[in-house]
């Protein structure tokens, strides 16, 4: 007999872990899945990384891959434009002899032409051209016995009276006095331009300062860029000077710099010495 709606309902609970059987759970979790999933993305991130970085130089190496060629005796620059290496500043056991204020003893060797002469194109530009009694001993000490002659002839008429007297000079080459007479020459650099066992030609870029220091001087130090093409014999232990020629530049545009005072000009010159150069 059916019961009616009437009676009373009855509800029957079971043990929780019964109850617990009974329910729908939802999707387990995996943690091995997970796992895997972490280390394949890591993997494509380290991949990811290592070929964006493929190519680059390492920054602590110092140096480029073409640095490292051309260190190793790889290939120059295309186009005639010489390797990093060949411009770079380089050089050997510099000469420790001299004579007449010059150094001299340079190996029988293409370095050792460029560095015979840089040092020749500081001779050439030195103050001591303008005057005979320094001049030709100069001269005869850098020169080719075989042309000295010529070139002494040559050099007296270049720096003759007029020459000098236009510098502010008298006509022996002396500074009026008070005032102090300054010429010098600075290699900048060099390179051989036609080379031979027993005679080369060698470019020396230069930047030059002449003029006279000191107060009320009515021709200032001033600068000039030129280069000097110093042909050379090898004479059996040495380099020596057969022919020069010079030209006007390759001149930098000028720094924005404020020019010192004749006094400061004057301390420089008679504080600071020259160099001997080598390559």
């Amino acid at each position: 007999m059916p019961l009616s709606d009437d009676q009373p309902h009855t509800r029957t609970r079971l043990p929780v872990a019964e109850q617990a059987s009974y329910q729908v759970s939802g999707r387990q979790p995996r943690p091995l899945r997970t796992l895997l999933a972490v280390l394949v993305v890591v993997t494509l991130l380290v991949l990811a990384i290592s070929i964006a970085n493929r190519g680059k130089p390492d920054p602590g190496s110092g140096s480029s891959s073409t640095d490292r060629a051309a260190g190793s005796g790889g290939a120059g620059g295309t186009g005639g434009t010489p390797a990093p290496a060949q411009t770079a500043a380089t050089g050997q056991q510099p000469v420790t002899t001299s004579a007449g204020g010059v150094a001299n003893g340079f190996p029988h060797t293409d370095q050792g032409a460029q560095s015979a002469a840089a040092n020749y194109a500081v001779a050439l530009g030195s103050a001591e051209m303008f005057r005979a009694e320094t001049r030709h001993p100069l001269v005869a000490t850098v020169a080719d016995p075989s042309v000295t002659p010529q070139l002494q002839e040559r050099l007296d008429k270049a720096f003759g009276p007029e020459t000098v007297t236009g510098f502010g000079l008298d006509a022996q080459g002396k500074a009026p006095k008070g005032l102090t007479f300054v010429s010098r020459s600075v290699p900048v650099g060099t390179r051989t331009t036609n080379s031979a066992d027993t005679a080369t030609k060698v470019e020396v870029w230069c930047t030059g300062l002449v003029g006279l220091a000191g107060a009320n001087s009515t021709n200032p130090v001033s600068e000039n860029w030129y280069t000097l093409t110093v042909t050379m014999r090898w004479s059996g232990s040495d380099w020596k000077l057969t022919d020069f020629s010079r030209v006007a530049g390759p001149a930098p545009v000028p720094g924005d710099q404020q020019a010192a005072t004749a006094e400061d000009i004057t301390n420089a010159v008679q504080q600071f010495g020259g160099f001997r150069y080598a390559r």
